[in-house]
């Protein structure tokens, strides 16, 4: 197999496209080591910024880690390598979540990826109030065959079950924001101005829906001396469940490259986004969250989507960050 040169600005170029992925409570939980010899990329879980209260068996973070991949395999794309992407390639070493192989590939198959990689970093997380018209049927419909080419299951369900949906996730933001252990959990990860570059700034909190339609997750309830007013939400938002067949660690990383090819797609139509995990981070309301009468599946995380102001970055670590340190003097004299 023929292999590019990975060099120090080359693997730099990938993995900061990799980190701007999304995750929960912007954890970054991800660890990356090169093998210039195959061109190989391991990516790698970082159990230290891990959620052991609300994520205790990690299908979060492998959602947050599969994020990271889809934005890695974009930008390798983009740079003129076609990537080989190996999930959990080793079972003796289960924090080694895939192997990203790179081979050559022609540039004139690299048109369509380029949008898609200007779209990672557009793209955020929008805590406020979405204010622009429905969504056109064919978005929606490209998002779900964006999820399906992705081995992942996305519907937009409306009346009754979108208000079951709504009721599950406030009654799970109940839950956390009255379980002191979780309170505790969150509150660590929010940020002040000279904190490290993860986590979620205070800046970057929403409001609660003032009609109380919407249920955000309530980070005022955490910081209750810093509350923010509450603000209208939309009446009738448009969300979207994401499923997978399975429920296994590799499905739980395919649900997270689903996501994020979603969200490039969303981002590349003007479509904000933010995120409703909260019913997912309770066992039984994430069972029940699913809809029988659409068949098999996983309920992942819900996905609230509309249109309104971009929203603002949050911080990113540095990809020497996240890089082992014997590799970040690749190809350096």
């Amino acid at each position: 197999m023929d292999t590019l040169a990975l060099d120090a600005a080359a693997a730099e170029q990938l993995i900061s496209a990799a980190v701007a992925a999304p995750s929960i409570h912007n954890t970054q939980p991800w660890h990356f080591r090169l093998d210039p010899d195959t061109s190989t990329l391991q990516v790698r879980a970082l159990r230290e910024r891990s959620l052991p209260v609300t994520d205790p068996d990690r299908r979060a973070m492998h959602i947050s880690v599969g994020a990271a991949i889809l934005n890695l395999r974009v930008a390798a794309r983009r740079m003129g390598w076609a990537p080989l992407v190996r999930l959990l390639p080793d079972s003796a070493e289960p924090d080694l979540l895939a192997a990203i192989e790179l081979d050559e590939v022609s540039r004139a198959q690299l048109a369509s990826t380029t949008e898609l990689y200007g779209a990672i970093w557009r793209r955020h997380t929008v805590r406020t109030p979405f204010t622009g018209p429905p969504i056109p049927a064919a978005v929606l419909d490209q998002l779900a065959e964006t999820a399906l080419a992705e081995e992942a299951l996305l519907r937009f369900p409306a009346g009754e079950e979108r208000s079951r949906l709504l009721r599950l996730t406030a009654e799970a933001e109940r839950r956390n924001t009255t379980d002191p252990d979780r309170g505790a959990e969150s509150r660590s990860w929010i940020q002040g101005p000279d904190a490290p570059a993860y986590g979620i700034p205070r800046g970057a909190l929403g409001p609660q829906d003032s009609a109380g339609r919407m249920p955000m997750r309530d980070f005022s309830a955490i910081h209750p001396a810093e509350p923010l007013p509450p603000a209208p939400f939309e009446a009738e938002p448009c969300i979207a469940v994401l499923a997978t067949r399975g429920d296994a660690p590799a499905d739980w990383l395919r649900a997270g490259i689903a996501l994020e090819h979603v969200l490039l797609v969303a981002t590349l139509h003007q479509v904000r986004a933010s995120l409703l995990h909260q019913a997912m981070e309770w066992p039984e309301l994430r069972r029940v969250a699913r809809d029988p009468q659409s068949g098999p599946g996983y309920v992942q995380v819900l996905i609230r989507l509309g249109y309104g102001p971009e929203g603002a970055p949050t911080p990113r670590l540095a990809a020497s960050d996240v890089l082992d340190p014997e590799d970040r003097g690749l190809g350096r004299p």
